[in-house]
């Protein structure tokens, strides 16, 4: 088996393994065209045309509605966070965020607060220890939401960051449209036992926290509290789930030593051909606002879109650094127009940090080995439970 079949079958067991119903079955969707009706699910694309179309078309298709992400939302954070928002509103609260999320300053952030944690990551993986990358990296996304949320990092307030976000997004399903009464009192417990200490670090106004810098920017408390718990459960999973896909990607299919070897021209090639194959959000959600057509296909107002951006981005093919993306899919991963995701910069931040702490082995020509991995069952986004890593020279 070659390295780019390798590559293949593992990330289908971790796609099957996340979600061994639903996935398969959006594959036999596919083959039944770019878009197909489905009860109770609504209508799903697979083709990265119609996407950004649809993604770009705020007249006709909006995230508040019925079967949108404000459905599962809103009864958790409120109804003015950017998962759940339109229009001006949505415009001037991204406006007020953007500052915190410039390339320069999530570099300082990731910079500050994770850079210590990967100092020994190199020097132990060169004198012949076994590492599993998954806990690394979850410490490091763990470490992140204690900085947007106030919390001192230290390792226990870290475990039960990422502990509680999991849990959270762990409630969302393609199936369900709306949490349970239930579900929903559980998400605001958490949320709230999360964003107790960004409360009083925005009441503070301490610039050197996220929710103080907020208040700074001009947002109120209830945008700024808003504002941390979508950023907690739109950063955790997600982060924990590429960055070691990406190296289980790059060394199967002998992409792992140009990688930490590149300049960031080329290393951005190789991690975004990484993030198709992987695809941060497999799903995304619209509700029709007017009655138009999608494909073939006649939408009244009110239908739920579910974009299958899983099969839109990797229809183009295994994963191939060396060719180029077409402009249909990409950043696709990441969404289109007003609604595409404003922490990009603050995700490529923390995959370049540890990028970075491997690059040691480069220098001191050692290659990284897989010793072995497992899928996660059961998770929102796909993602390896282990993987063990060694550097050999």
């Amino acid at each position: 088996m070659n390295g780019k079949q390798a590559g293949e079958r593992w990330e289908e067991k971790i796609q099957r393994a996340a979600h061994p119903l639903a996935y398969p079955t959006l594959r036999l969707l596919a083959r039944r065209g770019p878009v197909v009706r489905v009860p109770r699910i609504g209508l799903v694309v697979s083709d990265a045309a119609i996407a950004r179309e649809i993604l770009l078309d705020t007249e006709h298709f909006s995230k508040v509605g019925p079967g949108s992400p404000s459905d599962l939302w809103t009864p958790v954070l409120g109804p003015a966070v950017l998962l759940n928002m339109e229009g001006e509103d949505h415009a001037r609260l991204r406006q007020a965020l953007a500052p915190l999320f410039t390339p320069r300053a999530v570099r300082e952030v990731v910079a500050q607060n994770i850079g210590n944690h990967l100092d020994d990551l190199a020097p132990k993986l060169l004198a012949g220890t076994e590492i599993d990358l998954v806990p690394v990296v979850s410490h490091l996304a763990g470490t992140i939401i204690c900085v947007f949320t106030g919390l001192e990092p230290t390792d226990n307030a870290v475990r039960q960051a990422m502990a509680a976000a999991q849990e959270v997004v762990g409630l969302v399903r393609l199936h369900r449209r709306q949490l349970t009464t239930r579900q929903v009192k559980r998400a605001r417990a958490i949320l709230a036992q999360l964003t107790r200490s960004a409360h009083d670090a925005y009441e503070r106004g301490d610039p050197q926290t996220v929710p103080g810098r907020m208040r700074e920017l001009g947002l109120s408390r209830h945008e700024a509290l808003g504002a941390v718990g979508a950023f907690v459960l739109t950063g955790t999973e997600t982060i924990q789930s590429f960055i070691p896909r990406l190296l289980a990607l790059a060394i199967d299919t002998g992409f792992a030593s140009e990688m930490l070897d590149a300049g960031p021209g080329r290393r951005t090639e190789i991690v975004d051909e990484a993030l198709r194959i992987t695809v941060p959000s497999p799903a995304m959600l619209r509700s029709v606002r007017r009655d138009t057509t999608v494909g073939n296909h006649r939408v009244r107002t009110g239908d739920r879109v579910v974009i299958a951006t899983i099969l839109c981005c990797r229809a183009y093919g295994p994963f191939d650094p060396n060719r180029s993306i077409d402009s249909d899919v990409r950043h696709l991963w990441f969404g289109a127009g007003p609604h595409f995701c404003i922490g990009r910069p603050l995700a490529l931040a923390q995959v370049n940090a540890v990028l970075d702490a491997l690059q040691p082995l480069q220098e001191a020509g050692a290659q990284l080995h897989i010793m072995g991995r497992r899928p996660a069952r059961g998770g929102l986004i796909p993602a390896y439970r282990n993987l063990w890593l060694r550097a050999e020279t």
